[in-house]
């Protein structure tokens, strides 16, 4: 979901910056503030007891991180952490719900975002109960290609690395870049220079 940046700022948004590796917010945490990434790229990930990292999401540029939370009286069931440097502006819970109030374009934006975010989930829900890691990995390009305007084949380049693709779906990364071979060799998708257009 994204904000007009002007409207964030004359409502007291405040820019943070962030490192690689920093959290911007953690498991347990209690949300207390609306996030939109204005540059960078951030993941919502978990830690299971081994300490093995499932990643549920990345996120970059123009998108907003854990704003569903807001709208329930319970903490953060994930982790939001930098993967590159980062600006996020944060706007306070109770300014963020003062706007949506105050504006039915805006509350209705957001609405839809929420509706977006939950159908997407769905979705890949569906597609990586699936056992045939192709129907995983074609599932997760689907979700990351259908936010662009051209839907043309190869006209999308993946920005995953194999090892991220391999954590959002599941699989093991030696699955994954099998999977994507595989794929090539069916003309679902092409590479080029390592990077993979979808």
């Amino acid at each position: 979901m994204v904000i007009d940046e002007n409207i964030l700022r004359s409502a007291g948004a405040e820019i943070r910056r962030y490192e690689p590796s920093e959290s911007i917010f953690c498991e347990g945490d209690t949300p207390n503030y609306y996030y939109q990434i204005i540059e960078g790229d951030v993941k919502l990930n978990n830690y299971n007891e081994e300490g093995k990292e499932f990643i549920q999401n990345f996120l970059s540029d123009g998108q907003s991180c854990g704003e569903s939370v807001l709208f329930i009286d319970k903490p953060y069931p994930m982790n939001a952490e930098a993967i590159t440097r980062c600006s996020v502006m944060r706007l306070p819970k109770s300014i963020f719900f003062s706007l949506i109030k105050n504006s039915s374009d805006l509350c209705m934006e957001v609405n839809n975002a929420l509706s977006q975010n939950l159908y997407n989930k769905f979705v890949m829900m569906l597609n990586i109960s699936s056992q045939n890691p192709s129907i995983r990995i074609r599932g997760l390009m689907d979700y990351l290609k259908s936010f662009q305007e051209d839907l043309t084949p190869y006209s999308f380049m993946i920005p995953l690395t194999r090892q991220q693709m391999a954590s959002l779906t599941g699989l093991c990364v030696e699955t994954a870049i099998r999977t994507i071979k595989h794929m090539e060799r069916e003309k679902i998708v092409r590479i080029e220079n390592r990077k993979i257009l979808y």
